[in-house]
């Protein structure tokens, strides 16, 4: 095994998708596999800490199972990651080898990192395997994830690793070089070589995910995962395996999206870019200069109506009276009970019904603001 990494090194975060690893016969490709391999195993030697969130493990198991395609239901999914996780990990593991370098398998739901036991027993896994030298492998749960505590895709889950480990560059390795602003297909599209904000994005066609039936992920994901890192102070670079080692080396390839943001608490980022509303909370006027204006807590007060069902603890959108989306927050009340606090003060309900409802429908630490 190589030495561990100094504690001065960069940390950087590579993904790669199911695409660039597979056939489209949902089969790996050991040259693929192999090629990626050496490039990280480069930059581990160069004194980088690697860690690598690598699709393909669904994938992997469609060809043993006799899949034609990816399935459509979480059942089947998760059969085919059962098989083919094992195929995946003993690839890289003896990739690996040859360069005397040993991997350690990360398998992580949403409650992994959001949670905050969770999220500190993840982050001192990360940290011991970094600092034994070792490299990090890490997908997705697929065999055990619920549709509730999906990621939902690769892109975004390599977001929040990197935000979970304190990465200095996030690498999004796809099989499209660069964001185009049409599809690149057409012989007409422009590649963007530097996002710096919203506005770089105006006029940029997303369209649809586009894999062949293996992978998840498409531009729209990508864009997405580099919204929620570079929102949390980490450039990325987006780009093909092929044009790794110069993504790496900082050299002017694909499409690098700069930090808008600082590092902030990763149930934020979770909230922000990993959830849908399990219902809508009513604002009026006051409810959202208080949320927007003094970044305060949501009181009953400041509601006017409740929509959906959800339970305490659920996310929940805060709309405002002209329907806008103002917000996204934990809220600390089911849908059955809020009515009838609606309009109240806290001091009022907790004089009514007792001091436990003295307490905010949604705490400003638990609550993130989605207005750009």
């Amino acid at each position: 095994m190589s030495p561990p990494v100094s504690r001065g090194a960069r940390r950087v975060v590579v993904k790669i998708g199911s695409s660039s690893l597979t056939t489209t016969a949902g089969e790996l490709e050991p040259q693929r596999l192999d090629a990626l391999v050496d490039v990280l195993a480069a930059a581990r030697s160069k004194g980088d800490e690697v860690v690598l969130v690598s699709s393909g493990a669904i994938a992997a198991g469609l060809g043993p199972l006799g899949l034609a395609r990816r399935p459509r239901d979480l059942a089947t999914q998760q059969a085919a990651a059962s098989v083919g996780q094992g195929l995946l990990a003993h690839r890289y593991a003896v990739g690996f080898a040859r360069h005397g370098l040993v991997t350690g398998q990360v398998l992580l739901t949403l409650d992994d990192v959001t949670r905050r036991g969770h999220y500190r027993n993840a982050y001192r896994t990360f940290s011991t395997l970094l600092d034994l030298g070792a490299i990090p492998i890490v997908n997705e749960n697929d065999t055990v994830a619920t549709i509730e505590i999906r990621f939902g895709d690769n892109d975004r889950l390599a977001a929040l690793v990197a935000h979970l480990v304190h990465a200095d560059l996030l690498v999004l390795l796809s099989d499209v070089d660069a964001l185009y602003d049409a599809d690149p297909r057409t012989g007409a599209a422009r590649a963007v070589r530097d996002v710096h904000s919203e506005a770089d994005l105006d006029g940029v066609r997303l369209g649809r995910p586009t894999s062949g039936g293996i992978g998840t992920g498409g531009m729209v994901t990508k864009v997405e995962a580099a919204r929620i890192a570079t929102g949390a102070g980490i450039p990325v670079v987006l780009t093909t395996p092929e044009n790794a080692t110069r993504a790496m080396a900082g050299k002017a390839v694909g499409t690098r999206f700069h930090p808008t943001g600082r590092r902030r608490p990763t149930r934020l980022l979770w909230l922000a870019h990993a959830t849908e509303g399990r219902g809508r909370l009513m604002l009026d006027d006051g409810a959202v200069v208080a949320l927007t204006a003094r970044r305060a807590s949501l009181l009953p007060a400041g509601i006017t109506g409740v929509e959906g069902g959800f339970a305490a603890g659920d996310p929940v959108d805060l709309v405002a009276t002209d329907g806008r989306l103002v917000a996204r927050g934990l809220v600390n009340f089911d849908s059955e009970e809020l009515p009838g606090l609606l309009g109240r003060s806290t001091r009022e309900l907790a004089r009514a019904l007792g001091p436990s409802y003295e307490r905010e429908v949604v705490h400003r630490d638990d609550l993130v603001l989605l207005g750009r």
